[in-house]
């Protein structure tokens, strides 16, 4: 999961960097009075999410299933718990 998240980042920052030399050569419209930063940050996310999509494609299967066995493992470990809690009480109340 970490895996995916940097290299999401690290296509983002990438986008970034080409968005910004393309303001500064006047290729793309610079912002509005001071808002050029704000600018080449959103220009760079709407272009680094779709790439993400497509380009991250197996590494996000990979993360899935990664979050996927852990969601499993935590339920089998609640479901442990409460059928240990569950022998517990019963074993409590056959004493008494």
């Amino acid at each position: 999961m970490l895996r995916y998240t940097l290299m999401r980042l690290g296509l983002f920052v990438g986008c970034f960097f080409a968005v910004w030399g393309l303001v500064y050569a006047g290729i793309l419209p610079k912002g509005l009075g001071d808002s050029n930063l704000l600018w080449v940050l959103l220009l760079a996310l709407v272009i680094s999410a779709p790439l993400s999509f497509v380009l991250l494609r197996k590494e996000r299967d990979r993360a899935s299933i990664q979050v996927v066995e852990r969601v499993e493992r935590t339920k089998a470990n609640l479901e442990a718990n409460r059928t240990q809690e569950d022998l517990a009480d019963d074993a409590a109340r056959a004493q008494s």
